[in-house]
C-alpha cells in the first residue's frame, strides 16, 4: 500500500505546467522580447490531479494520520508554476512515484482493519494523466478538466500486529505485503486566470472508490473511500528574471471506508515552489510541503481514536526542457525529505515526471518588450 497522502489531489497541474515552459530570449531592434514558447505548462492542473492520485496509490495501507496514515495530498506535487494553467489544448504526464520511510516502532497504526507498529513502507507508483483545457471560459478564467490513474507496486511491512478484531487475530509479528495494484482514478476540473507576470487558478478533485482496494490487506493503492480535495493556486513568474514564485493551499475533506468502517478526518495543505529559470533548457528550485489534519478519525473502526496526523517536507527540484519531433517536452525530478512527522511514516518523496502536449504545439504567449525610462 502506498502512502495515500503522497498522493494527492492537489493535482494542480504543476506537473504539467513545468512540463512545457520555456523561456527564449530573443534580441530584436535593440530591445529584448520573451516569449514563452512552450507554455502548456498545464502542471498546475496535473500537479493537483496527480497528489490526488498518489495519495490514492499511498492509500490506506500506508500508516499515516487518516487511515493507515494516507492521504490523497502528495508533498510537493505543487511545485512551478503551480497557479498557471497553458492554453487550450490536450496534454500528457506520466509521474514516476517513489517513497522510502518507517514509522517509529513506539507508535501504532490502522492498516487494512489491523492495529500494527513497526511500519515500514517502500512505494513505487506511475500515475498517467492526460489533462484537457477548453476553450470555454468562466468569469473570463480558461476550463479544464484532468483524469489520473495510478498504478504500482507498494510493499509494506509491520514487525508487529497489536489486533485485528475484525480478522479473529490477536497477535503476530514479521506481517509483509507486496502487490501488484491498480489505484482510485482521480478526476479533476479547474479554472485559470492570468494578468501580466502573475497567473491563479482554482481547482477541485475527487478521488473515485474503484473497487480494487483489498480488505485486510497490508497493501493497497486504493483509499476505498471518497475524497474531495479544493485548492487555490498562484504564481509570480518575471520572464525577464527568470523567477518563478509559485504557491497553493488546500482542503482534503475525507469519506468512510465502508470494508473497514473507519472515518478518516479532514485536513489542510500547503506547498511553496521558489523556481530560477538557468538557460532556456534548465532550472533548479526550493521545494517546502505541510499537511495536517484539522478534525480526528473516527467511525466503529478507529481503534486509536482521533489519531490526527501532519507532516513538513523541505526538498528541491530540477528540470530540463527540449523538444522531440517537434514536440516540446520537459522533465522534472523532485526530491522531498520528511522533517516533522506526526502519527505517519516519515521517509524519503522522489517524483520524476515527463510531460507534453498532445497533437499541437502550443502558441507562444509574447509578453511586453522591455522598455527604458528615463528620468
Amino acid at each position: 500500500m502506498i502512502d495515500e497522502r503522497t498522493v494527492s489531489n492537489r493535482y494542480r497541474m504543476q506537473a504539467i505546467l513545468h512540463s512545457g515552459v520555456r523561456l527564449t530570449l530573443l534580441r530584436e531592434r535593440g530591445s529584448f522580447r520573451l516569449q514563452m514558447v512552450e507554455a502548456f505548462a498545464m502542471r498546475l492542473i496535473r500537479a493537483g490531479l496527480l497528489m490526488t492520485v498518489a495519495a490514492a496509490a499511498l492509500s490506506p495501507s500506508s500508516g499515516r494520520a487518516t487511515e493507515g496514515g494516507a492521504s490523497l495530498f502528495v508533498p510537493g506535487f505543487h511545485g512551478p508554476m503551480a497557479g498557471f494553467v497553458p492554453p487550450p489544448g490536450f496534454y500528457f504526464e506520466t509521474d514516476l512515484y517513489s517513497y522510502s520511510g518507517r514509522q517509529s516502532a513506539r507508535t501504532q497504526t490502522q492498516l487494512g482493519g489491523a492495529v500494527v507498529a513497526n511500519v515500514k513502507v517502500e512505494a513505487r507508483a506511475a500515475f498517467l494523466t492526460p489533462t484537457w483545457v477548453t476553450p470555454l471560459q468562466i468569469f473570463g478564467g480558461n476550463l479544464g478538466f484532468a483524469v489520473s490513474l495510478p498504478f504500482g507496486v507498494p510493499r509494506v511491512s509491520a514487525g508487529a500486529l497489536i489486533a485485528a478484531p475484525r480478522f479473529g487475530r490477536t497477535f503476530g509479528i514479521g506481517l509483509r505485503d507486496a502487490d501488484f495494484l491498480f489505484g482510485d482514478p482521480i478526476v479533476s476540473s479547474f479554472v485559470g486566470w492570468h494578468h501580466g507576470n502573475f497567473h491563479w487558478q482554482v481547482a477541485a478533485s475527487v478521488n473515485i472508490p474503484s473497487g480494487t482496494y483489498q480488505d485486510g490487506e497490508l497493501s493497497n493503492l486504493s483509499f476505498n473511500r471518497w475524497i474531495g480535495d479544493f485548492t487555490f493556486a498562484a504564481t509570480w513568474f518575471d520572464p525577464v528574471l527568470g523567477l518563478d514564485v509559485s504557491g497553493a493551499v488546500g482542503l482534503e475533506i475525507n469519506g468512510q471506508n465502508p470494508d473497514t468502517d473507519y472515518k478518516s478526518g479532514n485536513a489542510i495543505h500547503g506547498d511553496l515552489a521558489i523556481t530560477k529559470t538557468l538557460t532556456k533548457e534548465w532550472s533548479v528550485g526550493f521545494l517546502a510541503s505541510h499537511y495536517q489534519q484539522i478534525s480526528g478519525d473516527g467511525g466503529a473502526g478507529a481503534s486509536l481514536g482521533p489519531y490526527k496526523g501532519r507532516t513538513t517536507a523541505l526538498g528541491g527540484h530540477i528540470s530540463y526542457s527540449f523538444e522531440l519531433a517537434g514536440t516540446p517536452i520537459t522533465a522534472r525530478l523532485k526530491v522531498l525529505r520528511e522533517v516533522d512527522v506526526k502519527n505517519r511514516p516519515e521517509g524519503t518523496i522522489g517524483l520524476f515526471s515527463i510531460a507534453f502536449p498532445i497533437g499541437h504545439k502550443p502558441a507562444p504567449t509574447p509578453t511586453a518588450e522591455a522598455r527604458v525610462v528615463k528620468h
